[in-house]
């Protein structure tokens, strides 16, 4: 906006004025009008003061819908900081969950921002299911008045990166939705895309027009009174991803007896003087650091400057082998051989050579002469923070967190591997030294609110850990609903993770049934399935009579095993066809019912 040449003011005064007229909303510009006229009149008496002047009224606020589905959280921040630009970009923003959203819900939406997760390899969020298969259903709404875009994010080590964000973006154009913006398709570092993404996405929403009406302007009767602000605590710190909280590490023991084949270590955290607190069912996110030798070895591998050790060591993911990075290294190295791997036709001969490979070995089978530290680390990933499930309650432990952490150990193509947040911790942190955590809520993996609802909690070997934290909550706060245990492992002897303390429960009548399964005890396997099966008449009548169903722990298999058996429990037991069982759990899952926590 340029100013008069008449206005009376002097250069300096003008371009100020001018600069900050430029960005004035309507609504500001009347604001300040009546506040100006308002100071003066209170310096000159109300007598001077003109008459009041009829202003425009103010442009209706959009309304913007900000959907997320996610596992780990970060679809959620996301989201959340999504929805804080909107409100500063003038929209009236609801923000929803997929886990509490239904695809009808979006026939009354105009105006949509999605941001999604992929789990796992091209699936949707646990909590997200429900919401997900309604949209890509036959019942799907036509969404012929909608505007969207679509934020997806995903882990290019997997082969469907994004594909969740991809499958939803498309369906909503079918369903008859107008694409505002591209959508953003963004890896484990998403910080950056989703700012790239966010404001030209806010922008691509069709404008809408100011009520022809109009309102009076702000009275200048009044005297304005400006009172100093009483001086604001500051802020406590807030531990997160980029400032974790040094936990010293108080105690850790392993769990497994001597003899075992598995090594599952029991960690205790201390919270003292940070002020965090958490909820049976989060988790606590560790930063680790990779192997000394691991690093040691790339160096030899790369002929890389030792300089680049201390980076390697903290910074830096040296170990996953994805198809993204082998395509990148390969505009370096000009391989034949990864070329051809790297052909989409060879997709299947790709898969089956990156299984068991790791950076280290893409180093020594495809070296590249004079390759530099920073070309080699700008190929590479961040180390990522590993997620493990909570396995104490606050109320049985103030200012202390437990984990249970099963170490990672292995031997493919001639080499020795290891998980590394796992070894982590089990080789290389002693009692007293201090690692970077920070705290993750898992909304959708809570306890019932109400005290008196029975539990059926499903958690083999580590996924004991959150109903271990979900029992010391019950029993610390008295509620009188019935908790049963399904627990597997390999050996009774060697494996009964946590075993005094389930059959102290039981003794005192806390935990009112404990159903265990250990695989190698016997000639055939037996794993919780099976008891589930075996137990398929109570475990029914539990679920008839409220109880909560929960799993955690491997998603490959156990927990598409406990799935189907739980539908064959319903669909016999219920009398049921294959179809309504299937739409008994999603309605307990609708319910939060039917809640899981897999990996």
């Amino acid at each position: 906006m340029q100013l008069p040449d008449y206005a009376p003011f002097d250069p300096a005064q003008r371009q100020a004025l001018a600069s900050l007229l430029a960005t004035m909303t309507p609504q500001q510009a009347s604001w300040l009008s009546g506040f100006v006229a308002g100071a003066q009149t209170a310096g000159q008496g109300a007598a001077a003061a003109p008459a009041p002047a009829s202003a425009p009224a103010p442009a209706a606020k959009r309304e913007l819908t900000v959907l997320f589905g996610t596992e780990s959280g970060n679809s959620e921040a996301l989201a959340d900081q999504t929805a804080k630009l909107g409100k500063k970009n003038g929209f009236k923003v609801k923000t929803r969950n997929m886990s509490e959203t239904k695809a009808q819900d979006l026939a009354a939406v105009e105006n949509l921002l999605v941001v999604v997760s992929t789990w796992g390899d091209g699936d949707p969020p646990e909590a997200a299911i429900g919401f997900y298969e309604d949209l890509m259903g036959e019942q799907a709404p036509a969404l012929d008045g909608l505007h969207f875009s679509v934020c997806a994010l995903g882990d290019t080590a997997y082969e469907q990166f994004c594909e969740t964000g991809k499958r939803i973006d498309e369906r909503l154009e079918k369903l008859g939705g107008q694409r505002v913006h591209a959508r953003q398709d963004c890896d484990v570092e998403y910080e950056e895309p989703w700012k790239a993404w966010v404001q030209p996405a806010l922008d691509g929403f069709p404008q809408t027009a100011a009520p022809s009406q109009s309102v009076p302007a702000p009275t200048t009767s009044s005297t304005f009174v400006v009172e100093a602000a009483p001086l604001a605590p500051p802020p406590a710190p807030v531990y997160d991803k980029k400032n974790p909280w040094p936990a010293e590490l108080l105690e850790k023991v392993n769990l497994n007896g001597t003899g075992s084949a598995k090594e599952t270590w029991h960690y205790e955290f201390s919270l003292e003087d940070s002020g965090l607190r958490y909820e049976p069912g989060d988790a606590l996110a560790v930063l680790p650091e990779n192997r000394p030798e691991d690093v040691e070895d790339l160096l030899i591998a790369g002929k890389f400057e030792s300089g680049l050790a201390a980076d390697l060591r903290t910074k830096y993911d040296i170990t996953n082998l994805s198809q993204s990075l082998v395509s990148k290294y390969n505009e370096l190295a000009g391989s034949s051989k990864l070329s051809r791997l790297l052909d989409p036709k060879k997709k299947d001969e790709l898969k089956s050579w990156l299984h068991g490979r790791q950076i280290i070995d893409l180093l020594q089978e495809f070296p590249i002469a004079g390759l530099t530290g920073k070309q080699f680390t700008g190929l590479l990933r961040k180390l990522q923070p590993r997620l493990y499930s909570i396995a104490s309650s606050l109320k049985a432990h103030e200012d202390e967190v437990h984990l249970t952490v099963a170490s990672v150990r292995y031997t493919t193509h001639g080499r020795d591997r290891v998980g590394v947040a796992s070894t982590y911790l089990a080789d290389r942190v002693q009692s007293g030294d201090r690692v970077p955590v920070y705290f993750h809520q898992n909304k959708n993996f809570r306890l019932p609110e109400n005290p008196e609802t029975p539990i059926i909690m499903v958690g083999p070997g580590t996924g004991i850990a959150p109903f271990r934290a979900f029992m010391e909550e019950r029993v610390a706060t008295k509620a009188s609903g019935q908790n049963w245990l399904f627990f597997g492992d390999q050996r009774y002897s060697y494996d009964f993770l946590y075993q005094l303390e389930w059959q102290e429960y039981f003794a005192e009548g806390q935990l009112h049934k404990l159903s265990t399964a250990f695989s190698r005890d016997q000639k055939h396997k037996i794993y919780v399935q099976d008891r589930m099966k075996e137990e398929a008449a109570e475990l029914y009548r539990w679920l008839e009579e409220g109880a909560y169903f929960y799993v955690c722990g491997d998603a490959s298999r156990m927990a598409k095993d406990v799935h189907q058996t739980l539908l064959g429990i319903i669909e016999s037991q219920g009398g049921h066809t294959r179809n309504e069982a299937e739409a008994y759990l999603k309605a307990l899952r609708q319910e939060k019912r039917y809640q899981r926590d897999v990996y």
